[in-house]
């Protein structure tokens, strides 16, 4: 592959990062959620959403800067800080200082939307088109591999800078939607960590040391966030964690796999787009009982465990196809 992985990567090494990441994460979440109680912020319930959420107002945002921190240090600590390694923690932190933007406006604005959609995209945009030139910058390869091919990589050309911003919007974007239920993306965003983590060890890849600390650090932040959860990532987490995976998978020239292996994220963001659609084209009709799909569920009376455990059950699935789109690699 390209000229920018290194050779013989040492897996204990790998699973070193993913215990310092878990240990920093157990460590920090008693220390921050009570931080985040004193400091009132505390979960605005969506005015719209399911009245069963209600009973969650209060509980601790902004969570996801225990991630950001197990990810950032136990990662540094082992991959040399090479320029990847930059890049992808570039897109995280920018990611997530947009997220704790929205988070500060909810919990200390008492805004239960945050920013206005055009204030989050134009600054998501921006990020994203920085990323673009960095990329340009460091003469990463336009390359993107095809899944369920025999290796075969497409060439993007002049296109790779409007590729790269739409799977980094798509991205980002899905894992905010995802970000609904106690330890839904946490557990989504694991696994979809976990099938990019073995991709970059077949690839020859330092991010798998990133990876690794990413798997690390969301089953760390799972002993609080799952049900009932201590304590929400929030924007802070979710847009942080898109944009590590959208980073992750653009340097290791596997985007079309998100689409894969991250197909929940996809599908929250199709159901979120539809229901404004079809809102609009009936008059006023829903196509789902409530938006993003997960609170459809709720409110065809599924339990919110059931809810999160399906979705993970589904999104391991289709990380086994991932592992068949790339076999031949």
């Amino acid at each position: 592959m390209g000229y920018y992985y290194y050779s013989q990567l040492d897996f204990h090494t790998a699973v070193l990062v993913a215990l310092v990441a878990f240990g920093i994460a157990i460590v920090l979440g008693p220390i921050v959620i009570p931080i985040l109680r004193r400091l009132k912020f505390g979960q605005n319930v969506r005015d719209d959403g399911p009245k069963s959420h209600l009973s969650k107002a209060g509980t601790p945002s902004m969570g996801g800067f225990v991630i950001v921190v197990a990810i950032a240090v136990a990662s540094g600590i082992f991959s040399g800080f090479d320029i990847y390694w930059m890049l992808v923690m570039y897109m995280m932190l920018s990611f997530g200082t947009i997220g704790f933007m929205d988070d500060y406006i909810k919990v200390v604005k008492k805004r239960s939307l945050g920013l206005r959609a055009w204030q989050k995209f134009g600054l998501q945009l921006v990020a994203s088109i920085v990323f673009v030139l960095l990329l340009q910058a460091n003469d990463i390869q336009k390359l993107m591999f095809v899944p369920f091919s025999d290796g075969l990589y497409l060439d993007l050309g002049w296109f790779m800078p409007f590729f790269v911003v739409i799977a980094t919007l798509g991205t980002a974007n899905g894992v905010n939607f995802t970000d609904g239920l106690d330890g839904l993306a946490s557990g989504v965003t694991l696994l979809v960590s976990l099938f990019f983590l073995y991709t970059a060890f077949v690839l020859d890849s330092t991010l798998a040391y990133a990876l690794a600390a990413a798997a690390g650090a969301l089953l760390g932040f799972l002993l609080f966030n799952s049900h009932p959860a201590r304590v929400f990532m929030g924007d802070t987490g979710s847009l942080a964690l898109g944009g590590f995976v959208s980073a992750t998978a653009i340097i290791l020239q596997m985007p079309l796999l998100i689409v894969i292996v991250g197909a929940v994220y996809l599908i929250e963001v199709l159901s979120v787009a539809l229901q404004v659609l079809y809102f609009k084209a009936t008059g006023g009709k829903r196509l789902l009982k409530m938006a993003p799909i997960h609170h459809h569920f709720e409110q065809m009376g599924w339990p919110e465990t059931k809810v999160v455990s399906v979705f993970y059950i589904a999104t391991a699935i289709f990380c086994l196809v991932g592992f068949l789109a790339i076999a031949n690699l």
